[in-house]
C-alpha cells in the first residue's frame, strides 16, 4: 500500500473518533456550512437583546409616571415628554379676586362661567385677550383660590403640547373634578404648524365629548396670529355683501372656538394708581412696614409706569414691592 494512503483501520477509527467525541484525531471536524438566513436570525437577536438591555438602562433615568392624587393636587402642569404626564405645582399663586381691580367687567364674566362648569352645567372655553400686565392670568389663578374647594382644578400646558389636548382631555375624563386647561401667552406665526394642529383637536369629538374639561387661553392677540394689510386687500364686495379674504377667515377660524371673549386693556392713571394703592396697603401689612399714601408715592410710581411704557396692574405690583421693599431696608438701616 502506498505510504500516502490510510489503511481502512485508520479510517475507520478515524471515524469512531468523530463519533465519540474524542480528540486529537488527524481529520478537521466536518460541518455544513452555515446559511445567509442563519446568520442574519443572529444579528437579528443579538440586535434585540441589546435593544432591550438599552431600554431597561433608560427606564432607570426615566421620572416615575405615578397619576397625580387630584384630591391633594390643586394644579399641575402637563409635559409632553415621555409619553405625556402630570407635574404637580408646589406653588400657586394666591392671588385672590378683591385684588383685582379696575377689570370688575372681566371679573364677573368669567367667574361667571367658571361657577357654571364647577357645577357641572354648560360653559365655554374662554379666550382673555389684550395688553400685556393687566390681570389676565391673575384672574384664572384667582378663580382656582376661590373655587378649588369646589372641584376646579388647573393645568397649565405649553403651546407646543396642545395639540394633545384631546389626549389630555381623555386622561381626566373619569376623575371626579372639574379641570381647566390653561395656555398662557397662547400665539402663534403664520407658518406655525401648532395653530392647525390645535384647531383640530379643538373641533374632534374627543374633546367635545368631554364635560370636565374647559379650555381658558390668554395672548396679546385677539385672532392669536399676526394679521397684514395684504389680508384685509383679499377682502370682497358681492351684491353689496362684505366677504372676508381666505387668510382673514382662516386667522379667525381659531379663536372662534372659544366660546367667551375677554378683552383687557391698558389702565387709565387713575386706575393705575388705584392698583398701586392698594397693593402698597396689602405688602405694608404683610411685612409690617408703614407706607402712607403721600404726593411723593404718586409721583414715583407714575415715573415707575414711565419708565416701563406701560400703566398695568403688574407695573403696580412691582412699584408696591420696590417702594415697601426700600421702606423695611431704611428701617433696618436707620435701627
Amino acid at each position: 500500500m502506498s505510504p500516502g494512503l490510510a489503511t481502512p483501520g485508520a479510517v475507520y477509527r478515524q471515524c469512531a473518533a468523530l463519533r465519540a467525541g474524542r480528540r486529537g484525531y488527524n481529520a478537521a471536524p466536518f460541518s455544513f456550512p452555515r446559511s445567509r438566513t442563519e446568520d442574519v436570525k443572529d444579528g437579528l437577536q443579538e440586535l434585540v437583546a441589546s435593544g432591550l438591555a438599552l431600554v431597561r438602562r433608560v427606564s432607570d433615568l426615566l421620572p416615575a409616571a405615578g397619576r397625580v392624587d387630584w384630591s391633594q393636587t390643586r394644579a399641575a402642569a402637563w409635559r409632553r415628554e415621555f409619553g405625556g404626564r402630570f407635574v404637580p405645582l408646589a406653588h400657586v399663586d394666591d392671588i385672590e379676586l378683591d385684588d383685582l381691580l379696575s377689570i370688575d367687567r372681566q371679573k364677573e364674566q368669567l367667574e361667571t362661567n367658571t361657577a357654571q362648569f364647577v357645577a357641572g352645567h354648560p360653559a365655554n372655553n374662554a379666550l382673555l385677550w389684550g395688553a400685556r400686565g393687566t390681570g389676565k392670568s391673575s384672574l384664572i389663578h384667582a378663580l382656582l383660590n376661590r373655587y378649588a374647594d369646589r372641584g376646579m382644578r388647573l393645568v397649565e400646558v405649553d403651546k407646543r403640547a396642545l395639540a394633545g389636548v384631546s389626549d389630555i382631555a381623555t386622561s381626566l375624563r373619569e376623575e371626579p373634578f372639574r379641570f381647566v386647561i390653561v395656555c398662557d401667552d397662547l400665539s402663534f406665526e403664520a407658518d406655525d404648524p401648532s395653530f392647525k394642529e390645535l384647531k383640530s383637536a379643538l373641533e374632534g369629538s374627543v374633546f367635545a365629548r368631554s364635560e370636565n374639561v374647559v379650555i381658558y387661553a390668554t395672548s396679546n392677540r385677539r385672532h392669536l396670529i399676526p394679521e397684514y394689510m395684504s389680508d384685509n386687500l383679499e377682502t370682497g364686495h358681492r351684491g353689496g355683501e362684505i366677504h372676508e379674504g381666505e387668510a382673514v377667515e382662516e386667522k379667525i377660524s381659531l379663536s372662534d372656538r372659544f366660546g367667551l371673549w375677554l378683552s383687557f386693556y391698558p389702565f387709565r392713571q387713575d386706575e393705575y394708581l388705584e392698583v398701586v394703592r392698594h397693593w402698597l396697603e396689602r405688602l405694608a401689612e404683610r411685612h409690617g412696614a408703614s407706607c402712607p399714601w403721600t404726593e411723593e408715592v404718586r409721583k414715583a410710581a407714575l415715573q415707575w409706569a414711565l419708565a416701563r411704557g406701560v400703566r398695568s396692574g403688574r407695573t403696580a405690583q412691582y412699584f408696591a414691592r420696590h417702594w415697601v421693599g426700600k421702606a423695611l431696608l431704611e428701617r433696618v438701616e436707620t435701627a
